[in-house]
C-alpha cells in the first residue's frame, strides 16, 4: 500500500510539471482513456480468480492487480478531469496510437491489445480448479501483453511527465508479473498463450 500511495502521489507532483493540458485527440487522453478500460477487465478477471482458488500465491497475485489497477484506474480519470476531457471520448478505441507506425488505424484499432473475448471470460467463469487457474493465467499474461504494449507506444508518442512514468511504471511492473504467471503456468504443466508482443 505504501507504494501504491507513492506512485499516487508521484503522479500527482508530475501533473503539476506541465502548464499546457493535453488536447481530447491527443494521444495521453487516448492511453488514460484505453487504459483505464483494459484495467477494468483485469480486475474483473481478478476478481473471479480470487474468489474462486484455495491457492495462496494466485490470490496474492489477483489481489495485487485489483488494488493496483484500481488504483490507476482512479489516476487515470482524474487526469481527464484535470485536463478538462470526458472521461469517454468519441474517437474509437485505440485511434490515439494510428498514424504513429504502431499498425493501428482508424479502421482496425477498435480491439485494444490483450483483451480476453466474451467467450474466453465466460469459460474463465465456468471452469473450475486447476483447469481455471491455468485460464485465468494464461488470459491475463496476454492480457499484461497488451498493458505493455499500449505502454510502450505512449512511450514513443508523448514526454508529459506524469503519463510517461506511469506508462514506464506499468511496463515494468507488468513485464515482472508476466514472468511470475508464466512461472506459475510452469508449475501446472502449462505454458502461456502465444506472445502479443514484437
Amino acid at each position: 500500500m505504501a507504494i501504491l500511495t507513492s506512485v499516487v502521489a508521484a503522479a500527482s507532483l508530475l501533473a503539476l510539471g506541465n502548464s499546457q493540458p493535453p488536447s481530447d485527440s491527443s494521444p495521453e487522453a487516448g492511453f488514460a482513456r484505453d487504459m483505464a478500460v483494459h484495467h477494468a477487465q483485469a480486475v474483473e478477471m481478478s476478481f473471479i480468480m480470487r474468489d474462486a482458488s484455495p491457492d495462496e500465491p494466485l490470490r496474492v497475485l489477483t489481489y495485487d492487480i485489483i488494488v493496483t489497477q484500481t488504483a490507476q484506474r482512479g489516476i487515470f480519470m482524474g487526469w481527464l478531469q484535470q485536463w478538462g476531457l470526458n472521461q469517454s471520448g468519441e474517437r474509437p478505441a485505440m485511434a490515439w496510437m494510428a498514424g504513429h507506425g504502431h499498425g493501428a488505424t482508424a479502421s482496425a484499432s477498435a480491439t485494444m491489445p490483450g483483451m480476453a473475448g466474451e467467450e474466453e471470460l465466460k469459460r474463465l467463469r465456468e471452469a473450475t480448479g486447476e483447469e481455471q487457474e491455468i485460464l485465468f493465467l494464461q488470459l491475463m499474461t496476454r492480457h499484461h501483453e497488451g498493458g505493455v504494449q499500449m505502454s510502450q507506444a505512449l512511450l514513443k508518442l508523448s514526454d508529459r511527465d506524469e503519463v510517461a512514468s506511469m506508462a514506464g511504471h506499468i511496463v515494468n511492473a507488468q513485464a515482472g508479473e508476466i514472468k511470475l504467471m508464466t512461472d506459475m503456468l510452469r508449475q501446472r504443466g502449462a505454458q502461456p498463450l502465444p506472445s502479443i508482443l514484437k
